[in-house]
């Protein structure tokens, strides 16, 4: 069944954007050997970061579709994966102001485009930072521009393919000097795996659940 716009507000109706959910947050395991760096931020606590789960439809009653990005290879966390936007939040800053923030700075994502309707558990990474997802619908068509010292590619899935708990796979990987588990969703070449595919099976969970 298709996910439509009036789903996805349904099953975040309780759920104020800003608010922490009631819900269990969600941690990712983490294998040895830590990394010493990743183990340090684990032990002196978690970063708090945001991302942004943008969801487009291109035109009405078109299929939804759920934008990523491919970080540069040279970054310190996550190099070369495909993520949400986002990351840290500065002192003082919200979930929402940080995802917004974010998305603008990695993407070129103008904030006022941005309709967001709601806030998942917490995911806490194996690599040390608390994110907050927030989802929302972006306003077609919109003008986005990598920053090219974050962002080597933008691009967009089927959010019914990406959801579907029937293309989710449990995988292991030789990362890090180590034998590592995660989850993975494959689409058409690429490769989503660790936190973005944990965030998605976390959502897919939310939404499926609510019909």
């Amino acid at each position: 069944m298709a996910i439509t716009p009036e789903a996805l507000r349904a099953a975040f109706a309780g759920l104020t954007p800003g608010v922490e959910p009631g819900l269990p947050c969600i941690t990712e395991i983490v294998d040895e050997p830590v990394p010493p760096e990743i183990r340090e931020r684990l032990l002196t606590g978690r970063r708090p970061a945001a991302v942004l789960i943008p969801i487009l439809q291109p035109a009405t009653n078109a299929p939804l579709r759920l934008l990523l990005t491919q970080r540069t290879a040279h970054l310190r966390d996550h190099a070369g994966q495909i993520s949400f936007p986002g990351g840290g939040l500065n002192p003082g800053e919200g979930a929402m102001a940080g995802a917004l923030r974010e998305a603008h700075e990695e993407i070129g994502l103008d904030p006022s485009k941005v309709d967001l309707f709601g806030q998942m558990p917490q995911y806490h990474t194996g690599t040390g930072f608390s994110v907050s997802p927030m989802i929302g619908f972006v306003e077609t068509p919109c003008d986005l521009v990598p920053d090219p010292g974050e962002v080597a590619d933008i691009f967009d899935v089927p959010l019914d393919f990406i959801l579907d708990p029937r293309n989710m796979r449990q995988e292991t990987r030789f990362y890090r000097g180590a034998w590592r588990s995660f989850l993975a969703v494959p689409w058409s070449g690429r490769y989503i795996w660790g936190a973005t595919a944990g965030m998605l099976a976390q959502l897919s969970r939310i939404v499926n659940a609510a019909n």
